[in-house]
């Protein structure tokens, strides 16, 4: 089935837009592949340094050029539960090459930092940052020219868009991504979120706290609630860089390992030195860009996506914009509901049907684009299945089910659960900003009453437990953007705030940060831009100015005089501490390069 009209015009406009670029960026990339297998223009010396440490069998693999060769690009660490499973993945991915007739490489590590960890801490000032190192060092792995095709492995928060970005950077080499799939169920979501509510309102203490929390992350995997790092495997996979049914199979099982060994295989058959080249920078276009951004509304995926998505599109040449994001919302019905948005987490969606049930809702009901390149081939409608383990330990697919197996948690597109995919843009003389409305309740996403101005969430948290919230209000939080700190995610307000509006108040955010992914029941205008240290309105917001926050209409703003509000004089605060401890000191130039929340926060392009 083909798109909706309403879906193809947004694309037709995306890709008017992006002509220029885009077709600059693939000008660069044929002349890329033009240049033929790599490995035959090196020098006798440059390739012997490339397969030194190669085992025999695979130097003189590597000595021809008829051999494809895999780069593998990891961001493994065993602190993280996410990408500790991928210590075993370069080895089978090695092996499954070598008996397809090739070779594969472990081509470069890149960080990975957990927004978990440093939630409320100094290194959440890197996160954002994080991703564009993440790029960097991609390229850095395969500025090597020894490579054929490449894998990727990674999960959470910004390393699945870092990665991204560095695949199409190298858009000649065809591109797999391989993820490690999520822990098993833990502590019920709902359980843990009533936990920290009785830890902030000082109920319970610390030791009950963090048995709480070590009951949710308990295991190899990524956390269960749908925050970035799960939104990031839902895109991968809607958009063709993950095999069909991938994205949520636990680690650690046989169909986790038959999934990476074929993902190998299929990384080698896709290489130029095949039939079925499948270059990632040309597989990527706006039609796939779309189907990302319909996957994250019909799944109420992380606001974080506003920023990345814009991100990962420009690295191919595709300006997308927070109007498209916001358009296409208004499209693209919400078919799941996985914590923040519900009770269940990626476990039960993916029980309940999963990617393959999700995907065909949407191709039938003409929301998605079918008629996209992804790395299994042409087409989405393949997508639409169910992988299992075979008796011989090889990967079978068999049609989604027809029938959810939990309409609470993903349900068929008649039965939507709202008719929206609940993330907005708000405008006005505040500036623009996005909202995510598909946790909050109705009656709760439209607030107006007295702005609380802060410098920072420390500020507000102290506020909280001095009594003095207690009321209706709008908490300003300010100065968090990319330039005044890296753009921290301020996750650690949602309980707080959450814990007044259960008290019966009205209460809303409005901040030039950000909100975690796995934030959802309080309305809260993040992403505010310009931000304010950059001359934002924002940053002429004073206490007790009434502030609208409207996710119904799409408003923004503060209700004072244009004139009164223009000639206040914009605040200089004190953000020196921004700039050092946990290698703040080496990120410098980083804020300076920032660009705006709504261009993808990048430090290049």
């Amino acid at each position: 089935m083909t798109a909706t009209s309403a879906i193809e015009a947004i694309t037709d406009r995306i890709r008017e837009r992006s002509r220029p670029t885009r077709e600059t960026y693939l000008g660069r990339l044929d002349e890329a592949v033009g240049k033929g297998v790599n490995r035959a223009v090196l020098s006798c010396g440059n390739l012997a340094h490339g397969f030194a440490a190669c085992v025999p069998g695979d130097k003189a693999a590597l000595a021809g050029d008829t051999i494809a060769n895999l780069g593998i690009i990891t961001s493994y660490n065993d602190m993280l539960s996410a990408h500790q499973p991928f210590e075993t993945f370069p080895a089978l991915i090695k092996q499954a090459a070598r008996e397809a007739g090739g070779v594969a490489q472990v081509a470069g590590g890149v960080p990975a930092m957990c927004d978990g960890v440093t939630q409320g801490r100094p290194g959440m000032e890197l996160s954002l940052f994080s991703r564009d190192v993440i790029a960097m060092a991609t390229a850095i792995g395969l500025s090597h020219d020894m490579f054929d095709a490449a894998v990727y492995l990674g999960v959470c928060d910004k390393i699945v868009p870092g990665l991204v970005i560095g695949a199409l950077t190298f858009g000649h080499l065809p591109a797999v991504f391989i993820p490690a799939g999520p822990m098993t169920s833990g502590l019920p979501n709902d359980e843990k979120a009533r936990i920290r509510q009785l830890y902030a309102e000082g109920k319970i203490g610390r030791a009950e706290l963090l048995e709480a929390e070590s009951k949710s992350y308990h295991g190899p995997g990524t956390c269960t609630f749908y925050g970035t790092a799960n939104s990031n495997q839902m895109l991968m996979e809607i958009m063709g860089l993950h095999l069909p049914g991938a994205s949520f199979v636990n680690p650690g099982t046989p169909l986790r390992d038959a999934l990476t060994r074929e993902a190998a295989r299929r990384a080698l058959a896709i290489t130029a030195l095949g039939n079925d080249f499948r270059p990632a920078g040309r597989m990527i276009d706006e039609r796939s860009v779309v189907n990302g951004v319909v996957g994250l509304h019909a799944t109420g995926g992380s606001t974080n996506h506003t920023i990345h998505l814009i991100a990962m599109a420009a690295a191919a040449g595709i300006a997308l914009t927070w109007q498209d994001i916001s358009d296409l919302s208004d499209a693209v019905p919400l078919l799941a509901r996985v914590y923040p948005n519900g009770l269940a987490d990626v476990n039960h969606f993916h029980a309940a049907g999963g990617m393959g049930f999700l995907i065909r809702e949407l191709l039938d009901a003409g929301l998605l684009h079918e008629d996209v390149e992804t790395v299994w081939g042409t087409g989405l409608r393949p997508y639409a299945v169910e992988a299992k383990l075979t008796p011989d330990g090889s990967v079978a697919r068999e049609p989604a089910p027809a029938v959810s197996g939990d309409e609470k948690v993903l349900t068929p597109f008649p039965k939507a659960f709202q008719p929206t995919g609940g993330l907005k843009v708000l405008e006005g003389n505040l500036g623009r900003a996005i909202i995510k409305t598909s946790a909050v309740k109705p009656e709760r996403r439209v607030v107006e009453a007295p702005a609380l101005v802060f410098d920072g969430q420390e500020a507000l948290n102290a506020a909280f437990k001095a009594g003095q919230l207690d009321r209706d209000f709008v908490a300003v939080v300010r100065f968090q953007g990319p330039k005044a700190n890296g753009m921290p995610e301020l996750h650690r307000l949602t309980t707080v705030l959450g814990v007044i509006q259960d008290r019966g108040h009205k209460v809303a955010l409005v901040t030039d940060g950000r909100m975690s992914g796995a934030s959802g029941k309080i309305p809260a205008a993040i992403h505010v831009t310009p931000e304010a240290v950059e001359g934002g309105m924002i940053g002429r917001i004073r206490d007790g100015d009434v502030i609208r926050v409207d996710g119904e209409t799409g408003r923004l703003e503060v209700l004072v005089d244009a004139a009164e509000l223009a000639a206040r004089p914009a605040p200089r605060p004190d953000l020196t501490a921004n700039g050092y401890g946990m290698g703040r000191e080496l990120f410098a130039g980083f804020r300076a390069m920032a660009g705006r929340a709504d261009m993808g926060a990048a430090v290049f392009g």
